[in-house]
């Protein structure tokens, strides 16, 4: 089952404002004390964001713009070996810089005449309630933080590089913001944590981590292929099962490792009609439902 928080660093505020980001001990910045203290203002900044207001700017050191050409210009390098046509036309057309991080404002610039998606700032978790309920709204929470310079191409939670090469590319299609929006209505349905819980491994398996024949050939969707060096290479040794959002739903995964088995769609279309369709009719009884019909089957 899919466990969002631990993805993320935990963020503590303390009584006297003070806001401190809680790294692993295997995060590759725990020991810099720059970089850990460069997180607790970022996500001070996030935290002090009022809705409605501009998001912070954040004026990125040399190392972080160091980190963000690195890895666009090697996630442009997998994309055009592996992204699915939807996704390439839509990173065309949202043009995204390679040579420096955009700000949050910018992104939302660029994405507003494509599918009218805007971006907010997260200092890191955001509840999945939250989290995927905005996306009825066209809203997508992200984080602004970049990953340690010494790993240009590896992080351990989603920092700006995952949410913006990532979804952003993703959601500037028409076709996909149309599911976003899709999952946002499903969450305004459901009351019970075991139906949001059933929507959010769904939601990883196929806007995170689908894959879709093409051509042919096997490509990514997910923003979170997308956006993994590793993972946009070990997607082809996957076991690939048919879209099956029962199995999708009640899958046990980890969420630490590449994923050994993927949910492979025949085409865009079919995305939408099976995957769009399950958010359209989701409701609190749906993993009830999906339990009952797999003890019959």
């Amino acid at each position: 089952m899919f466990t969002e928080a631990q993805l993320y660093s935990p963020v503590t505020r303390r009584v006297d404002g003070d806001v401190t980001v809680h790294l692993s001990d295997e995060h590759p910045g725990v020991h810099d004390s720059a970089y850990r203290a460069r997180r607790n203002a970022i996500a001070a900044m996030a935290l002090a964001y009022t809705p409605g207001e501009p998001a912070p700017r954040i004026a990125y050191t040399d190392d972080e713009q160091r980190v963000w050409r690195i890895a666009s210009a090697e996630l442009a390098r997998k994309h055009r070996e592996y992204a699915c046509a939807e996704v390439l036309a839509a990173a065309e057309r949202l043009a995204l810089p390679a040579d420096r991080i955009p700000q949050l404002d910018e992104v939302s610039a660029a994405l507003a005449p494509l599918t009218g998606f805007r971006y907010v700032p997260a200092a890191g978790l955001v509840p999945l309630r939250e989290f995927f309920g905005s996306f009825a709204e066209r809203v997508f929470h992200s984080t602004q933080y970049i990953r340690h310079h010494s790993a240009p191409l590896y992080t351990p939670e989603p920092d700006a590089i995952h949410e913006i090469v990532g979804h952003a590319n993703q959601i500037a299609s028409p076709r996909f913001a149309a599911l976003y929006e899709t999952v946002g209505n499903a969450v305004t349905r459901l009351t019970t944590e075991t139906a949001l819980k059933f929507l959010a491994d769904v939601f990883w398996f196929s806007l995170e981590f689908g894959v879709v024949r093409e051509g042919g050939e096997v490509r990514c969707y997910g923003a979170g292929l997308l956006s993994s060096y590793g993972e946009i290479e070990e997607f082809r040794h996957a076991e690939l099962r048919p879209l099956d959002v029962v199995a999708m739903g009640t899958a046990v995964y980890d969420i630490t490792h590449y994923q050994p088995v993927l949910y492979c769609a025949e085409s865009i279309a079919q995305i939408e009609d099976v995957i769009g369709g399950f958010f359209e009719s989701m409701d609190d009884d749906t993993p009830l439902r999906a339990l009952r019909d797999t003890k019959i089957a």
